[in-house]
């Protein structure tokens, strides 16, 4: 694993119940810190920098953490289609239960909420014998979480113990901004835009303001997070890898009778009504702009796209 070097780290306020759930459960990587309403877009820290879980006063110790992931508004029932038990929650029916109890109107039956989904990686608990003491400067009228600045801030070597206890801490340099680094298979890297494979639907889902980016439509059942380049040929798990596509657009992308050149204009194969006789959605809509995320750190990557259209996309 490579040294990779943060900036800044969270620390976020939970309940007993959430964390000793999914402490039980070692085997799951990626959490959902949720929010009990979607309030504002989480953005305290950066993606892939330290996010450590503390819980109320009076026990106040942090108790583990992990690396931010994405933030995502869901409604209760997409995060459990999404998290499973990573929310924090055995089933469906306890996570509205849980998000119940802490929003300030009582939930009516069968209401869906939206709440906002703080997604944590390769998250980490410690044993009981080894959580630390609270953060410095952790007012105790902090309700949500703290921020910490950690390049002008006396507090990076706390946080470096916190790394040092989860056994991860020579990998990371609290003096220096992140850098890209680590492929996705293999043992947890600490790579700042790599999402977990949960959070990659989620985000997507969320940076494309639920409608494909081709097509326009907003149906959610049929709407998938696609890879431009997959995960199996080298590519990440990350938002600017990723176009959110209808079910069949999606196919049809995958399969290389759509396309999307560096310019995020569509490009459509020639195959399609050579092969099938059929296809004149996409071929009224070649040549146009997709619909691609506001922030231009979020729209698709140029050497993915190029790939795609080298490797898959059916010229003639």
């Amino acid at each position: 694993m490579g040294t990779m070097a943060v900036v800044k780290a969270y620390v976020g306020v939970t309940d007993t119940s959430w964390y000793r759930f999914l402490a039980g459960r070692p085997d799951l990587s990626e959490v959902n810190f949720w929010r009990p309403s979607s309030g504002r877009e989480f953005r305290a820290i950066d993606h892939g920098e330290p996010f450590f879980f503390k819980t109320h006063y009076p026990h106040n110790r942090v108790v583990g953490g992990g690396f931010f992931s994405g933030f995502a508004p869901l409604r209760v029932s997409e995060a459990w289609e999404f998290f499973g038990e990573g929310n924090g929650a055995a089933s469906l029916v306890e996570l509205h239960r849980q998000v119940g109890r802490y929003r300030s109107q009582p939930m009516k039956p069968g209401e869906d909420p939206v709440i906002g989904c703080v997604i944590i990686r390769d998250v980490f608990f410690y044993p009981d014998d080894r959580v630390a003491g609270p953060p410095p400067e952790f007012a105790s009228n902090i309700v949500q979480g703290k921020s910490y600045d950690l390049a002008a801030h006396l507090a990076a070597g706390y946080f470096y113990d916190l790394l040092n206890r989860a056994g991860i801490a020579e990998h990371v340099d609290l003096s220096e901004p992140w850098h890209r680094h680590g492929p996705v298979f293999g043992d947890p890297r600490l790579a700042p835009r790599r999402l977990g494979q949960r959070a990659f639907q989620a985000v997507v889902l969320h940076a494309y303001e639920r409608r494909c980016a081709i097509t326009g439509d907003r149906i959610r059942p049929v709407l998938q997070a696609a890879h431009i380049r997959p995960v199996t040929a080298g590519g990440e798990h990350r938002l600017d890898n990723g176009l959110l596509l209808r079910s069949d657009v999606h196919t049809l992308f995958d399969r290389g009778y759509l396309a999307v050149d560096p310019r995020h204009r569509l490009l459509v194969s020639p195959r399609l009504r050579e092969e099938f006789g059929n296809g004149e959605e996409f071929y009224r809509r070649a040549g146009q702009e997709i619909t691609v995320p506001d922030r231009p750190r979020d729209r698709p990557n140029r050497e993915a796209l190029e790939w795609h259209l080298d490797e898959v996309f059916l010229r003639t």
